[in-house]
């Protein structure tokens, strides 16, 4: 597959620079913190590693990380 640009969450709007954008890049996929897009850390991820990752918060797997029990 193709590289594509940068993309930022749609949540990341205007809430106080808790932004995160992804992007597809020699193979994998990445993901960055946009306030520290030049100097902070990549994390890349395999396409099924990332699928997976997908997959478990469309089921809901990780409200619990954000969502107080």
């Amino acid at each position: 597959m193709n590289d594509t640009p940068w993309i930022k969450a749609s949540r990341s709007g205007s809430n106080g620079g808790e932004c995160v954008e992804q992007r597809r890049h020699a193979g994998m996929i990445e993901v960055r913190d946009t306030k520290d897009a030049g100097a902070g850390p990549t994390l890349r991820f395999t396409e099924a590693e990332f699928a997976a990752w997908l997959d478990g918060a469309k089921k809901g797997e990780f409200d619990h990380l954000i969502t107080p029990s």
